[in-house]
């Protein structure tokens, strides 16, 4: 490939993806690589495709795409060893077109969403490894390759080679990440038959239903668990901070057991046969993390540029639109013949002022807080869960009594307080 190319993508996951389709659909030359045998080969994510995002790209595409189910009901479990109260939204209006969102499974919808870009003429290369970018006065003119003779050269670079990107941490975009700014996800597919999964998550034909796991699932560690519906399995896993897993000695795999042993689990996921255990780290920092994203010549994309809502466990919709908006800053670019950074920090502007950045700096500091206070989970979730407990025991003993019981149980006035307090700084972080 002596040619030069336009744009030169790197990773082929939601953003990389995304935006070759842009470029492609728009006449530039764009080259799309991936180091996996194929899109979606290396990539993992709780499962879950948010439809508005998506069809901004591909109009129409749940009429065609891999998709499992389109979800009609998300619940949320707060879990202690042995109980958990449970918080749920179950709406038919998800049940009908254009859908809210839906499960899928990354291996199959990567590989379609990336056909969908080589059709607008996008050229996809699988099996390469980027080593570096290319640097020339300043500016990335390019990037060399693990194959021979692998320098290729193009207007602009987009990274989109996820979470700890080591072509953004070269060029000074980042330092090494910390561990509380970095989370594990394991995750394991559970082959079942689809009757069975509808039958006991209680859904009609073709719906499905996402559980989102808090508290005991984690053991205390920030973090949460999840387990979803797919045409003919689940996808069951655990997120937790790395600092947390290195802090408790926990290691990953032992988590995701203990999830799947959890009494309040176990039920769901009876009879299911194991077929794929997959990890992957997913960016947790935020705002306060994101690294430089615009560059001469160069735009960080989705995971590497730290483009995860923790708290609404949110992330291939905002890949998806950082690099349909690199797409449009380059195709403005191109226009203009200028691809310096200034040119390009119309990204930048654009990135922070969609529902992305608003998000990111809504969230800015609540994963920070959640990691600094670990009482909301292994503290505040098993409190609720025993007054749950006590409130709905009917043993005889008068209701005011058991109110009464559970305020004394809480602790001293100065225990009370602290609580109130706790609940406040939530509410700052999360307002």
């Amino acid at each position: 490939m002596s040619e030069k190319f336009d744009a030169i993508i790197v990773g082929a996951g939601p953003a990389g993806i995304a935006c070759a389709y842009e470029l492609g659909k728009a006449g530039l030359k764009v080259l799309l690589l991936e180091r996996g045998e194929y899109p979606g080969s290396k990539n993992v994510m709780g499962g879950v495709l948010y439809r508005k995002m998506m069809e901004e790209i591909v109009p129409n595409f749940h009429q065609e795409a891999p998709l499992e189910r389109p979800i009609v009901e998300q619940r949320f479990m707060m879990m202690d060893k042995t109980s958990a109260v449970t918080f749920s939204y179950k709406g038919l209006e998800w049940a009908q077109e254009p859908f809210n969102n839906f499960t899928v499974l990354r291996a199959k919808f990567d590989q379609w969403f990336a056909a969908k870009a080589v059709e607008q003429g996008a050229l996809l290369v699988n099996e390469t490894v980027v080593l570096s970018c290319i640097v020339e006065d300043g500016k990335v003119v390019g990037v060399r390759t693990d194959r021979p003779d692998g320098e290729l050269r193009a207007d602009v670079v987009v990274l989109a080679d996820g979470v700890n990107s080591l072509l953004a941490k070269s060029l000074g975009f980042h330092k090494e990440f910390r561990p509380d700014e970095v989370a594990l996800a394991t995750m394991e597919i559970l082959k079942l038959d689809k009757r069975i999964i509808e039958d006991r998550f209680n859904l009609e034909e073709g719906q499905g239903c996402t559980i989102e796991l808090f508290g005991d699932a984690t053991k205390g560690i920030l973090g949460t668990g999840f387990l979803y519906t797919n045409k003919d399995s689940l996808s069951i896993g655990v997120g937790t901070l790395l600092s947390g897993l290195i802090k408790h000695k926990i290691k990953p795999y032992e988590l995701i057991e203990y999830v799947k042993k959890h009494p309040m689990i176990r039920p769901y996921i009876q009879g299911a046969e194991p077929q794929e255990y997959l990890a992957h780290l997913i960016p947790e920092g935020g705002y306060h993390s994101m690294p430089k994203v615009v560059g001469a010549g160069v735009l960080v994309v989705g995971d590497a540029a730290q483009l995860v809502n923790a708290i609404h466990r949110e992330g291939s919709n905002m890949a998806m639109t950082s690099g349909r908006l690199a797409a449009e800053a380059i195709v403005a670019a191109k226009a203009q013949g200028d691809f310096s950074e200034s040119s390009l920090s119309s990204y930048r502007q654009a990135l922070m002022g969609s529902f992305v950045g608003q998000d990111l700096k809504k969230y800015k500091d609540a994963t920070h807080h959640f990691d600094k206070f670990p009482q909301y989970f292994d503290q505040y979730i098993p409190m609720m869960n025993r007054a749950a407990s006590q409130m709905l025991t009917v043993d005889g003993t008068s209701k005011r009594q058991k109110q009464k019981k559970i305020w004394r149980d809480i602790g001293p006035m100065k225990a009370k307080f602290k609580i109130a307090r706790d609940m406040y700084r939530a509410w700052k972080v999360m307002k």
